[in-house]
């Protein structure tokens, strides 16, 4: 008798998994959310790197060790949205040559001013804020709530990095030129 509890668990675990494979496939927009994400995290660490090595001026030991900060958290972000894609089946984005053909935001371009590089960054972090939340909302349709909250609880990084960069741009104090 034992054994047919095990058998019946066993085959309404199997029946689940193909249900939840069904709905939310390797080759699916989910996963292509997921992935465009990661790729987007892997450019904006480097970005943010970039701008943390080239500041200067009066700002430069604040926005140094902002950029760097913003680097940390974006870098916090990748293993978890990599090892999200793994959950639902198919290998992660792993070609740093695809990061960038995938990514939505833009590599980090040289720049001339610290308004530049702030203005710059702040586009990336809008472009990731819109698309996080479409594909937290598309997520929610295929009824992936682990995707969802995963996508909500990074979107918030990605908020709060953006309210830094506007209000660095809005201040109008002269410093950030």
């Amino acid at each position: 008798m034992g054994d047919s509890k095990f058998l019946n668990r066993e085959t309404a675990a199997t029946a689940a998994a193909e249900e939840l494979s069904q709905e939310n496939r390797g080759d699916g927009i989910v996963v292509r959310d997921l992935q465009r994400q990661l790729a987007n995290a892997f450019v904006l660490f480097g970005n943010y790197k970039h701008y943390h090595w080239q500041v200067f001026g009066p700002l430069f030991r604040d926005l140094h060790e902002l950029f760097d900060q913003l680097a940390s958290e974006v870098l916090a972000t990748i293993d978890p949205l990599a090892e999200r894609v793994r959950m639902i089946g198919p290998d992660p984005v792993a070609d740093p040559i695809e990061w960038t053909n995938i990514a939505s935001v833009s590599v980090a371009t040289p720049h001339t001013s610290l308004r530049y590089m702030i203005e710059e960054a702040d586009q990336n972090a809008l472009i990731v804020i819109r698309e996080m939340r479409m594909a937290a909302c598309s997520a929610e349709e295929h009824r992936d709530p682990g995707t969802v909250d995963l996508f909500a609880r990074f979107v918030q990084v990605h908020e709060k990095h953006e309210w830094w960069l506007r209000d660095m741009l809005r201040r109008g104090d002269g410093l950030v030129t």
